[in-house]
């Protein structure tokens, strides 16, 4: 039997209002696995007809944010998370409807180890975005740190 994270695309959506204004739908939400989509608004395209660059790292960031609520859950009555940095590789013209793949890429027993050690653990997460046909039109890293709350 799997978790239910249904809970991820709610709490996202109130936490972050700009997920609501770019229209993105969360798909797919696992403990380390989050799928996002975005439709194609003619308001987000760029000079080529695609959605503008801003909106696509946009969306492979929000469903990156998805996998650390999810994965750490447990952890946000004690840290904050927070990028630390991305790198965005845009791979081809994105045309239409996108959805981002976001899979955590270090065990989250890791993370939560550090953070019980008294450190500020980073954890990437790695994003595909790709476009209705199944062609990937962007790669994305996001770091991310559990930021320790103070008491």
């Amino acid at each position: 039997m799997s978790a239910d994270y249904s809970w991820v695309a709610d709490a996202m959506t109130k936490a972050v209002p700009w997920v609501t204004t770019a229209g993105i739908e969360f798909r797919e939400v696992e403990a380390e696995r989050v799928v996002c989509s975005l439709p194609d608004l003619e308001s987000q395209r760029n000079h080529v007809g695609g959605p503008h660059a801003a909106v696509m790292f946009g969306l492979a960031e929000t469903a990156s944010g998805a996998v650390g609520l999810a994965a750490f859950a447990e952890q946000m009555e004690r840290a904050t998370p927070l990028v630390v940095n991305s790198e965005v590789h845009y791979r081809k013209l994105a045309v239409g409807p996108l959805t981002a793949e976001a899979v955590l890429d270090r065990p989250a027993a890791e993370v939560v180890a550090e953070l019980d050690s008294g450190s500020r653990p980073e954890f990437p997460v790695r994003c595909t975005i790709r476009d209705s046909a199944g062609e990937t039109t962007g790669e994305v890293v996001v770091r991310w740190t559990l930021r320790p709350k103070k008491s």
